[in-house]
């Protein structure tokens, strides 16, 4: 069975690669793209339909503000992407916003960026797999049946991608999203040129259906709320420009330079598929209904609403299938793409909170393909329950997700005003100074902007769901700072620094534990006398009457030089019983150290683990809490175990990988007798074996020999 995990691991994953091929797995602008800025431009595949989707509440008329709402969207989106090309330069570590804001603003505005971050790159995976189930519904019915099925296997597939290596997953990701700009961008100049230019009637199916408004009129207020909370739908566009920032040490050098140059490249062709497609969803009349069932009075029997990119592939290719098939099967593929960039993001932040001693250290430690493989597998088993739980709808998922990444952009451009300010206090060259002024300027009326955002969102949102994201935002925070409280008292109690006590143990008592006379115990106490205590005694716990009395003969008949130590059970217990008697050796004798010599089989198979060792397991497990109790393992390797062992020895690659291991007919031979192990186990069965020293064994007494 292990062998069978380990080819499986090998098949997914691949074979492990040396730490120095770090370097080679760093990427260039053109693979970078698509593994950081996938999930910002794939977001123009259902921002622009959550705007229509909002206003169709007020009725059709309500479409007419679509290109000033998606205006707004995008003056906010260049003005964060302009903000983060600063961000970059100055901080290139790849902290992002986490380390802009906990440099310049203090811990907790840093823990707070960290926890709005984590919760976003979790919602950004179940939401792009979710759209992507929406997208391939329109082709597969099955799909669309059975998205939380399918979103659940899509995620496992991407993180079998991305546990093999930066570079494989991005090459593997790079030509679908370039695919998907290609369509997208093929979709919305063929179509409008139709429209503008050569004048074909390009109609929706959903342009002649007559879309109600729910409730009444929206007017004065309740207008203006509306239109809010159109813009907080819209602004999902925003969504992954930050991971660019915290991907920095993934890119080629200059890292700072070249990941600015992306960020510039991700605005441009986010602003321009997002114009795009409200532009042409107004020319084809696309209609969205948030509730197609209600607001459609005249849609035909089983009318199924399909997602605006499907409506309008479906218009502007209708005379050209292959057009509709592309566009919608990139589209569903950029969705499920999207979410590498957080598999990306996620991990690189989880690996420096773990290095600030906010999460366990394990999210530090490469894998086999110098990812951070356990934030990976983290982040998918959140994006699992997410999908789960909100049964892959995006429209119930999307009022949870730009919560975290708004208060990430305002706390981080708030971060970067300060640090400007700091180094403009120390600057003294006039055109460098001017250069930082400018570069104040934007991070201020980028803060500006998408604090203003925040306040918007947390407003329209916040009983439609955005309370649950900073429900988790105030866990994360909350877990973080327990587990650095937990790291700093440990580093406390461990300081070697401070006065210890350094005075020897008096004696050192050592007890091997006996269940039966056999050859672990056997080698067990033939390794405690081997290592001299001052007192050694062995100890057998008394369940069953006459296996003790059984015991007790063959001990004295084969005349084992230790004295053997029967401690009653009146219920039968094993585990109390040796707990009590430790601790009256260390009453007794606060200043000795107790050694608890404990035989254990190794064996090959998991379910021998089952049927073996569990008393020693328990009995380990309670020592390890005693003050001033040592505890040894004595294994006895059973035939088992040497499959363990023959697997290990021709494991495929092992000398390639630096592993090397002897040939089966290089193992060494069984200790002979002459060998010191043969002669200690010798002398602990039979009373004739030479003894370690010429002195007289004499059970019970100093030194146990």
């Amino acid at each position: 069975m292990p062998k069978l995990a380990v080819a499986v691991k090998r098949i997914l994953v691949g074979r492990p690669q040396r730490s120095d091929r770090l370097a080679h797995s760093l990427l260039p602008k053109r693979i970078a793209l698509p593994v950081f800025a996938s999930d910002a431009m794939s977001s123009v595949a259902y921002a622009p339909e959550e705007i229509f989707l909002t206003l169709s509440v007020a009725g059709v008329a309500s479409y007419a503000l679509s290109p000033w709402i998606g205006l707004a969207v995008v003056i906010v989106l260049l003005t964060v992407v302009t903000s983060y090309r600063q961000n970059v330069h100055a901080y290139p570590s790849g902290g992002g916003d986490y380390e802009v804001a906990t440099v310049n603003l203090g811990r907790h505005a840093g823990l707070t960026v960290a926890s709005a971050l984590l919760v976003d790159y979790t919602l950004t995976v179940a939401v792009s797999m979710s759209s992507a189930a929406a997208n391939i519904g329109a082709l597969i019915p099955f799909v669309a049946t059975h998205k939380v099925l399918f979103c659940v296997a899509a995620i496992a597939l991407l993180t079998a991608v991305n546990l093999r290596g930066i570079r494989e997953s991005g090459a593997a990701f790079a030509v679908p999203v370039y695919a998907f700009m290609v369509a997208i961008g093929a979709m919305v100049i063929w179509g409008l040129t139709r429209v503008l230019l050569l004048g074909d009637e390009v109609r929706a199916a959903s342009a002649d259906l007559h879309l109600l408004a729910e409730g009444d009129a929206f007017t004065g207020m309740a207008l203006v709320l509306l239109v809010l909370r159109s813009f907080t739908q819209g602004a999902a566009a925003l969504t992954g420009v930050e991971a660019i920032s915290n991907g920095v040490p993934a890119f080629r050098k200059p890292k700072s330079k070249n990941a600015a140059t992306t960020l510039l490249l991700l605005g441009v062709l986010s602003v321009s598929m997002f114009m795009g497609l409200i532009a042409l969803a107004q020319v084809t009349g696309v209609k969205i209904a948030e509730d197609p069932a209600v607001q459609f009075p005249d849609a035909p029997p089983g009318y199924v609403q399909q997602t605006m990119v499907a409506q309008l592939a479906d218009t502007v290719f209708a005379e050209f299938r292959p057009g509709f098939f592309f566009v919608i099967i990139m589209t569903a593929l950029i969705l499920v793409l999207a979410a590498n960039t957080a598999f990306n993001g996620f991990p690189v932040l989880g690996s420096i909170l773990s290095q600030d001693r906010y999460l366990p250290r394990q999210l530090h430690t490469r894998g086999d393909r110098l990812a951070f493989s356990n934030g990976i597998v983290i982040l998918a088993a959140f994006a699992v329950v997410l999908v789960i739980g909100f049964q892959a709808e995006v429209t119930r998922l999307i009022p949870l997700y730009t919560v975290g990444v708004f208060v990430s952009f305002t706390l981080s451009q708030t971060g970067m005003v300060r640090h400007w300010r700091r180094h403009l206090a120390t600057e003294g060259d006039p055109g460098e100074r001017r250069r930082m002024r400018r570069a104040q300027a934007i991070n201020g009326f980028g803060a500006a902007m998408t604090g203003v955002v925040l306040i918007t969102v947390l407003i329209t949102k916040f009983l439609l769901g955005a309370w649950i994201a900073i429900a988790a935002m105030a866990g994360f925070y909350v877990l973080m700072l327990a587990i650095q409280r937990h790291y700093d008292h440990v580093a406390e109690e461990l300081d070697a620094t401070e006065e210890v006590d350094t005075v020897l143990p008096s004696r050192n008592h050592a007890i091997v534990l006996v269940a039966r006379l056999h050859r672990p115990t056997l080698r067990a106490i033939a390794y405690a006398r081997a290592t001299r205590p001052d007192v050694l005694e062995a100890v057998t716990v008394n369940v069953d009457d006459a296996d003790t009395r059984r015991l007790v003969r063959e001990w004295d008949k084969r005349k084992i030089p230790v004295s053997l130590k029967v401690v009653e059970s009146p219920y039968r217990e094993i585990t109390k019983p040796v707990l009590d008697y430790v601790k009256r050796v260390r009453t007794k004798n606060p200043r000795d150290i107790v050694t608890v010599f404990v035989p254990e089989y190794v064996v090959g198979h998991w379910w021998e683990q089952v049927l073996h060792n569990q008393s020693a397991l328990r009995i380990k497990t309670r020592l390890l809490f005693q003050p001033g109790v040592m505890v040894v393992s004595v294994p006895w390797q059973l035939k088992s175990s040497e499959r363990v062992v023959e697997r290990a020895e021709v494991t495929p690659g092992a000398y390639r990988r630096g592993y090397p291991s002897a040939p089966r007919d290089d193992r060494p031979a069984a200790p002979s007798p002459s060998t010191p192990r043969a002669r200690a186990g010798a002398g602990a069965g039979k009373p004739d074996g030479k003894k370690p020293d010429d002195t007289k064994s004499t059970a019970g007494t100093r030194g146990g020999r």
